[in-house]
């Protein structure tokens, strides 16, 4: 952050950084001093994040005990393995999938099918010896932590293909600002503590929230957006195009993607707690 900071006073103001990391980098790591980096004061922000998949050896990859993520012996040993494919995969806002020239439809398909089922709200770009339509929009100017556009789709965190990190979908009613504020307590709990409000855990098992994105609809008819990478969030009004009318009907939407999800009550813990907050 300091380097660029520091490039970016003596030679001037850049149209677009592009930061590429090692092939066994965890974005997760990094994503926040981006992101948050915006409300320092600083010219520099972060846009989103493109993880590039190889549609020939993606399967293999993220059932390979060899690609473990270090650090997480303690969940692995009664659980799935999480390789690093599986971490670069959920923290994406953009996911292209390259060599679909080196598969069949029905290889591709599989794919595409494990990549969703890890992450729901990536887009998905299939791509052949690396070739797309355009950068804007594809790879660049993706404005993934202001757009919330995503979480119109109807089958958000409904695929159990792959049992290490998935994708989790919570429909959330019109909401008054007190109600509000528990949602901000609760992801305070959830992501600050490893704590869901109301659950005692199972069997020792410690879930893991990756990323997180939300829309919260007010009571009075105000909408809100809600942002999360790791243990950073934030909530802020929603200014964009995208009305609740169009893409929930009036309803606010909570999306999790994270490891072990499924062995707690994540939209039990929610609900009650906003509606003991009403």
């Amino acid at each position: 952050m300091n380097a660029i900071e520091s490039l970016m006073e003596k030679k001037g103001k850049f149209d677009y950084i592009l930061l590429e990391t090692t092939g066994l980098a965890d974005p997760g790591n990094l994503a926040p001093l981006f992101w948050m980096d915006e409300g320092l004061g600083s010219t520099i922000y972060l846009d989103g994040i493109v993880t590039l998949v190889d549609a020939k050896n993606i399967l293999r990859s993220l059932d390979d005990p060899a690609g473990k993520v270090e650090g997480h012996e303690e969940h692995d040993s009664h659980g799935p393995v999480m390789t690093t494919a599986h971490v670069q995969i959920s923290h994406a806002d953009v996911v292209v999938v390259n060599k679909s020239d080196l598969v069949s439809e029905e290889e591709l398909q599989a794919v595409k099918s494990r990549i969703e089922s890890i992450n729901g709200l990536a887009k998905i770009h299939v791509t052949s010896q690396g070739v797309i339509p355009k950068l804007e929009g594809f790879l660049l100017d993706l404005h993934a932590y202001d757009s919330i556009e995503e979480l119109g789709r109807t089958n958000l965190g409904h695929s159990h293909l792959d049992q290490t990190i998935s994708t989790l979908s919570i429909a959330l009613p019109a909401l008054t600002d007190a109600q509000v504020e528990a949602v901000d307590a609760w992801l305070r709990s959830v992501l600050w503590e490893n704590e869901l409000p109301g659950h005692s855990g199972t069997n020792g098992t410690r879930f893991e929230i990756h990323r997180l994105k939300g829309r919260l609809v007010l009571d009075n008819g105000e909408e809100k957006m809600v942002q999360g990478v790791r243990e950073v969030f934030e909530i802020f009004e929603n200014t964009g195009t995208t009305s609740s009318k169009e893409a929930g009907h009036g309803r606010g939407k909570m999306v999790l993607i994270g490891r072990y999800l499924a062995d707690f009550d994540f939209q039990s813990s929610l609900l009650n707690l906003v509606d003991r907050a009403r």
